[in-house]
């Protein structure tokens, strides 16, 4: 049942309408100094991340945030601090995916085709590291032994830089959401168009779904008090 719903709200995802403020392939030109805090202590950068996606409050926090068989299970609610220490040091790969459908399923984010691409180009490479390994463990031939090595740092090297931007752009997605880039000119709202029956999805009314970026519309933004759990 968990796991049909999780099936269910990867599959709405997919229908969100702004996109991050920045994409996975400009985080390192646009924020290098962060990038490289991410690539080199990923596990604290994950943490303060998490931290700042509950707005700082941490009785509201859940293992991988609730998007894992295990959470609600961990004793949570009794040292949230130590149960985020322990995710993001074990379990650092949900950490970050966790953090990223956190804010995606906030403000209605989607993960553009190009994201998509570099994020499957990461496993794939990770299942034909693991494959060779296996290859070579079972034939025994240094060839195939090297190359497998080999395809294992480059598959560690393409997550850890592949994580570090992720969660660079988690950031800036949040310091968009907190104001950080200063006020934006008010510009005027394009004519809203009235949904017709035959159409399976209303047009956007009021605000065109925000791009690279753009901030998010002003009414009610950034919110008055963090959302519901």
């Amino acid at each position: 049942m968990a796991s049909q719903q999780h099936l269910e709200k990867m599959q709405l995802r997919q229908n969100y309408r702004n996109l991050w403020h920045t994409d996975l392939i400009t985080t390192i030109h646009r924020h290098p100094l962060y990038c490289c805090f991410a690539l080199w202590c990923g596990p604290c950068a994950s943490y303060m991340l998490r931290k700042r996606a509950l707005y700082g409050d941490m009785s509201r926090y859940t293992c991988c945030a609730g998007y894992m068989p295990c959470s609600g299970r961990c004793g949570e609610s009794k040292c949230p601090e130590f149960c985020l220490c322990t995710e993001v040091f074990l379990c650092f790969g949900n950490s970050v995916a966790s953090t990223r459908f956190l804010l995606q399923d906030e403000f209605n984010i989607q993960t553009t085709k190009c994201d998509n691409c570099i994020i499957g180009f990461m496993f794939c490479l990770q299942q034909i590291a693991c494959i060779f390994s296996l290859v070579a463990m079972i034939v025994g031939s240094d060839e195939i032994q090297e190359a497998s090595q080999i395809l294992s740092c480059l598959a560690d090297m393409v997550y850890c830089t592949v994580c570090a931007c992720m969660q660079t752009q988690h950031k800036v997605e949040m310091d968009k959401r907190d104001g950080k880039f200063g006020p934006q000119p008010m510009a005027v709202p394009p004519v809203q168009q009235m949904s017709r029956i035959d159409q399976p999805v209303p047009p956007a009314a009021g605000y065109p779904p925000a791009a690279y970026g753009q901030p998010y519309p002003a009414q009610g933004y950034p919110p008055a008090a963090y959302p519901p759990p």
